[in-house]
């Protein structure tokens, strides 16, 4: 056989490699997944494989890529609910329940782990820009914006392409670009999206492992005292969610009892502080149930969602059972 199929595109696909953490990062951004993040980078990869030949060089890579990977999500995001959390959905509940069904159908958001999308290299200016792009009330608030709205915000306000650069990927024009950045800010601006520290500090390491000390001695009146007073909790794929610390406290010794004798491990998801939940197995060891990402403020917890799904584990590099003495009860 002859012509461009005998072509070996080995030493390109090595240089797909490199981009692969910000392509999924980009994609995260714009779909809302991990999961669907790495599918869109995969296609992305192949598109690419298959379509080198037509790579002339007259843009850079990075830029080609970007490309593929803008149309690979436009093509997923089209026709598709947005993903939400169950605060967009409905108003807050009581926390003495009852607990409806989990609704794994609705397209819910979903964390993703730092070390996928942040490079362990990279500036601290440039962490802090990545962390807190990918706090999940951010990536809520993106979820918004029609699919070439939130691209042009995510390529112009997070990674800082000039708005020539964007609108000759997107195929479009400046004018059009910095249109549709106007409109995707003011959309935006009604999230009241407040900023976090960029870094985890010596303070919040102890209020995390307070937190996680209390969990575990389920000791619930040490718990909510960690939370302010208003503070948020919800729980996808269960559409709902509470508002305060009294009714945090209400659910834990309610629906939530069955949390009793948790361990925990830290992460780091979404540019925020985080932990991987196992709940008590009645068999012995103890099962993956959660990860929980929280947000912290002026010494306290101000929200935390509870991402209750096995499933995702695995992408935390952790196991869905694991076999550990039990807790000291509180």
């Amino acid at each position: 056989m002859t012509g461009t199929a005998n072509l070996d595109h080995r030493p390109v696909e090595a240089d797909f490699e490199p981009f692969r953490r910000e392509l999924t990062a980009y994609s995260y951004r714009m779909l809302g997944s991990a999961f669907e993040a790495d599918d869109a980078v995969q296609e992305t990869m192949v598109r690419a494989w298959r379509g080198i030949d037509r790579f002339e060089g007259r843009s850079e890579l990075r830029t080609w890529l970007y490309r593929i990977a803008s149309n690979v999500c436009f093509d997923m995001l089209r026709g598709r609910q947005r993903r939400a959390l169950p605060m967009d959905l409905s108003g807050p509940t009581s926390g003495a329940g009852p607990v409806d069904l989990p609704q794994p159908e609705l397209p819910w958001i979903g964390p993703i782990p730092d070390g996928r999308v942040v490079p362990a290299d990279a500036d601290p200016a440039e962490t802090a820009v990545m962390r807190e792009s990918i706090r999940i009330a951010f990536v809520a608030a993106l979820q918004h914006l029609p699919a070439r709205q939130r691209a042009v915000l995510i390529l112009r306000e997070v990674l800082k392409w000039r708005a020539s650069e964007v609108a000759e990927l997107l195929d479009t024009t400046v004018v059009s670009v910095n249109s549709a950045l106007q409109r995707a800010r003011a959309t935006l601006a009604q999230s009241d999206l407040e900023r976090t520290p960029p870094t985890i500090d010596a303070d919040q390491q102890e209020l995390l492992a307070r937190y996680v000390d209390a969990f575990e001695r389920f000791d619930v009146e040490s718990l909510v005292a960690l939370l302010h007073e208003d503070a948020t909790m919800s729980m996808p794929p269960y559409k709902m969610w509470m508002r305060g610390a009294d009714e945090y406290a209400r659910f834990l010794v309610g629906p939530g009892a069955a949390c009793r004798g948790s361990r925990f491990a830290n992460v780091e998801a979404n540019g925020a502080p985080a932990l991987a939940q196992w709940r008590p197995n009645p068999h012995g060891g103890y099962d993956a149930w959660a990860i929980h990402v929280l947000e912290l403020s002026d010494g306290r917890v101000a929200g935390i969602t509870f991402f209750v799904d096995p499933e995702l584990f695995p992408l935390f590099d952790l196991p869905v059972h694991v076999d550990l003495p039990a807790p000291v009860d509180g």
